[in-house]
């Protein structure tokens, strides 16, 4: 049984899997209330999916690139289950999840992006190989205008973005395809199924190493 948990920015989420079903999945926008929040929705969701902390076989969670109190928050409390209750666990990079909730597109590449505070985006560029979105580094921190003007071929651009980030990538609508809201929300059951498929090959992390990449606007994050 593994629980999921994704504090990476605002929008959080949470899920159950044992490794056929998705068997709770939570997500919300918080005002910087993960504090608070993250505790109790986590045994909300544990019992929505009839499960307990003692279930538990496994933790993921989203390891950045992301703000710097919701990714402490997250990978303290996921971190401190791991250790309780003598769990692996996985940190998935952020942007991995935004892209492994794309449809391949061969030929197509892709930029998952994330808030970054003050108008500006982390953008992750990825390509398909062997099947599946690969990551291209490094993670970079610019505007929506910038990303605009890096776009000189068909590219789908999904994640989180404002209205008018989507108004400004939408002006460039011969290169620029935009996901929908709904395939652009962070599903923490796709971080869940990510995590799985690497325990499932013996790849884990050391809890006392795992650490979150936080953004650090106005400088490229090497990936």
């Amino acid at each position: 049984m593994l629980l999921a948990i994704d504090t990476s920015t605002r929008n959080v989420g949470i899920a159950v899997y044992d490794g056929v079903q998705v068997l709770s999945e939570t997500i919300w926008s918080s005002q910087d209330y993960h504090t608070v929040e993250l505790a109790p929705a986590i045994a909300d969701t544990l019992a929505r999916a009839g499960q307990q902390i003692h279930n538990l076989t496994l933790l993921a969670v989203a390891s950045g690139p992301g703000s710097f109190t919701g990714l402490r928050i997250g990978m303290a409390v996921a971190k401190g289950i791991a250790l309780a209750c003598h769990l692996p666990i996985i940190g998935v990079p952020t942007l991995d999840i935004v892209a492994e909730s794309q449809p391949i597109m061969v030929g197509i590449p892709l930029a998952a992006v994330l808030q970054a505070g003050r108008g500006r985006l982390a953008v992750g560029w990825y390509f398909v190989a062997d099947g599946r979105w690969q990551p291209k580094p490094p993670i970079e921190i610019m505007d929506a205008l910038k990303l605009t003007r890096l776009i000189n071929e068909p590219t789908l651009v999904c994640g989180e973005l404002n209205e008018e980030q989507q108004r400004t990538l939408a002006r460039k609508y011969k290169n620029v395809i935009l996901a929908s809201p709904a395939q652009s929300v962070r599903r923490p059951a796709l971080l869940a199924e990510l995590a799985w498929k690497r325990w499932q090959s013996g790849d884990v992390d050391d809890p006392a190493l795992l650490s979150p990449t936080y953004l650090n606007v106005g400088q490229p994050i090497p990936g």
